[in-house]
């Protein structure tokens, strides 16, 4: 038996204070059984400017977030697919790389995804708008990796709404997606749980959605509604909103009977327009 947490966070802008509150979650995710966590989006820094997470960029393989990363995952024990965290890039002093980073459970990291699809938009029915590029150079790949759990992929909040990336990542025998997300309160409200579902029904593969949830120092609201689905689209477990933990167990005889049963993924046919 696996157990999955998603884990729930309403970030600020004191790094210390958010590493202190994530510590704390997961230490309930691993009483709680778990054996695989997944930070949300930001979980590290949610800061009063955009800016701001240029000064707390790291460079790979050293500073204090991967160090609580790689300490955490080694404490508890278990996998962590630590939100996204900001990386220094190759040559851009004015941007970074919104990086997840897969440890194992004996904190090492062995798998980074940097977030492919940039949150550049105006909010529908609200004046919020967003230019993540600005501060943020995208990724250009999607990542699958190997873990105890299975075939895991990474993506992060706006890929949510790109279907071809998790059909890319299904083509790897895909098992499960941890997605950290920080969705807005307006998207979230009218998207998140029909995306959700929708790209673990399209997959037949589990879906760790874990987000940011609630009402930040920045003045900027959260959907959160962290949730874990399951292949057939049952919403396994949730919560709505504040700090928290949600746990779920991945069951590998059920994902086998669905894709046994309903053989969705061998049915794809390429065809021309």
């Amino acid at each position: 038996m696996t157990i999955l947490a998603a884990i729930q966070m309403v970030s600020g802008p004191s790094v210390a204070e958010n590493l202190a509150a994530a510590a704390e979650l997961l230490g309930q995710a691993a009483a709680g059984g778990a054996q695989f966590a997944v930070l949300p989006e930001n979980f590290a820094l949610m800061g009063l400017r955009e800016s701001d997470k240029l000064d707390a960029r790291e460079t790979e393989g050293d500073g204090p977030i991967q160090a609580f990363l790689a300490g955490q995952a080694a404490r508890h024990r278990l996998w962590l697919a630590g939100g996204t965290l900001p990386l220094r890039t190759a040559g851009d002093e004015g941007r970074v790389r919104a990086a997840c980073l897969l440890f194992d459970d004996l904190g090492r990291s062995v798998a980074r995804y940097d977030k492919v699809h940039l949150f550049d938009v105006q909010v529908i029915g609200s004046a919020e708008r967003y230019a993540e590029s600005a501060t943020i150079e995208p990724g250009e790949r999607y990542v699958v990796a190997d873990t105890p759990l299975g075939r895991l992929g990474l993506a992060v909040c706006y890929d949510l709404r790109f279907p071809e990336q998790f059909r890319a990542m299904a083509g790897q025998e895909l098992t499960a997606v941890a997605l950290p997300a920080a969705f807005t309160a307006a998207t979230g409200k009218a998207h998140w749980e029909t995306l959700l579902r929708a790209r673990a029904i399209e997959n037949q593969c589990y879906v760790v959605a874990s987000a940011q949830g609630g009402r930040h120092a920045n003045g900027r609201e959260t959907h959160g509604d962290s949730m874990i689905v399951d292949p057939w689209g049952d919403i396994l477990q949730r919560l709505p909103q504040g700090p928290g933990v949600v746990l779920a167990e991945l069951d590998r005889e059920r994902l086998r009977q669905i894709r046994r049963q309903f053989p969705v993924l061998q049915h794809r046919v390429s065809a021309t327009l």
